[in-house]
């Protein structure tokens, strides 16, 4: 049976990003998934039914160590000889790649789902793009997991159209729509949910990810902060911080502090029962690939406000299944989200749209298959 590598920095991502689909492709190909080490690793295994191999990689720019890694990856595949490699996330992409092409493997694909380098300026802004262009020239096949994506890569000439593909209509792994259904979910969870949390009848926003900057959380928090000042209405924040990485504003964080209607639940392994309690999911994020909250959200009834970015842009239609607003755009949010409040009609007539959008159009076995089917034009 024919061998394919797939490669993600960090173990998390080889879980989450990819649940499912490994064990899929498993069918037909051995499945070997490479990452930096992680507790994570062994549930890829259990879950999936695949060997895991470890590469430690760092999600920052570390010369040294990524040349290391590069050398370490080099070594597997030279010895795996696997007949495609398949890297996701920045960081593997350009350590995948290119230890890839110096083993000789002949079919090498990168998935692109989101660039750090769109929000980057100077000196920074410059080395990402340099990144960039080596992994794709690396590469013999690029696949952007969104149509915005793809004619962003091909503005910035980081490749040619010839290497470029979207698997389906977007999204690297589509979404599980028997699992993320609101109708799983009895009445009295989440009446137990809402009173644990604190939330009556009040109109509830949701927020899924990670609170950074990036995300638009600055944005959220003050444009959420103005609107409960008149309404009756909550803000659940599900997600971790990267302090580290990209902090919040300090006056973010004195509203976060202050905001009673402001609720704060931290990770949370299962965000279905947050969704299934809110009203309207707010994704005001800066930059996406194809974004998984916003798919996810739509399979569990819940309309979304996205900013005017690739991906959400995609999967919302404005005033169909959501609002897409400008990005940075705090006025426009609070609009936004006072639309929603004044409009209760419009709410639940998108609400009957956002699942049959995703069922029909983003369902994760129609993804698997059309990857599937570039992996077997390979043969």
């Amino acid at each position: 049976m024919q061998k394919i590598i797939r490669i993600t920095t960090i173990a998390d991502s080889l879980k989450s990003l990819l649940k499912g689909q490994l064990r899929y492709i498993n069918q037909y190909y051995e499945v070997v998934g490479i990452s930096s080490d992680g507790e994570s690793l062994n549930d890829v295994r259990e879950n999936e039914g695949i060997r895991t191999e470890v590469v430690e990689m760092t999600r920052n720019i570390s010369p040294l160590k990524d040349l290391i890694a590069v050398y370490k990856l080099y070594k597997i595949l030279k010895k795996e000889q696997p007949h495609i490699v398949h890297t996701h996330t920045p960081k593997a992409g350009i350590i995948g790649m290119i230890a890839a092409k110096l083993a000789g493997i002949k079919h090498r694909f990168h998935t692109v789902a989101g660039m750090p380098l769109l929000v980057a300026t100077g000196p920074k802004r410059t080395l990402l793009n340099v990144v960039e262009k080596i992994t794709y020239t690396c590469a013999t096949k690029v696949f952007p997991n969104s149509n915005g994506l793809k004619e962003i890569i091909l503005q910035e000439k980081f490749t040619t159209a010839k290497k470029l593909s979207v698997i389906g209509k977007g999204s690297s792994n589509g979404i599980d729509v028997d699992y993320f259904n609101r109708s799983i979910f009895s009445n009295e969870q989440l009446k137990s949910l809402k009173k644990e949390l604190n939330i009556d009848q009040q109109f509830t926003f949701v927020y899924v990810g990670r609170l950074v900057t990036d995300k638009g959380i600055n944005e959220l928090v003050s444009a959420f902060n103005e609107l409960s000042k008149n309404h009756e209405a909550k803000l659940i924040l599900v997600g971790w911080r990267e302090n580290e990485l990209d902090p919040l504003l300090k006056n973010t964080e004195t509203i976060l502090k202050q905001n009673k209607n402001i609720i704060q639940v931290g990770y949370q392994p299962d965000v279905r029962p947050y969704f299934a309690i809110s009203d309207v999911l707010v994704f005001p994020s800066y930059r996406e690939g194809f974004p998984n909250v916003v798919l996810q959200a739509g399979a569990m009834q819940v309309p979304s406000i996205v900013t005017n970015i690739n991906g959400c842009n995609e999967i919302i239609k404005d005033r169909e299944n959501g609002l897409i607003i400008p990005v940075k755009d705090v006025s426009a949010l609070l609009d936004s989200m006072m639309f929603f409040i004044k409009n209760p009609d419009q709410c639940d007539l998108m609400r009957s749209k956002s699942r049959q959008n995703i069922v029909s159009n983003y369902k994760n076995s129609y993804i698997w298959k059309e990857l599937l089917k570039e992996y077997q034009s390979t043969n």
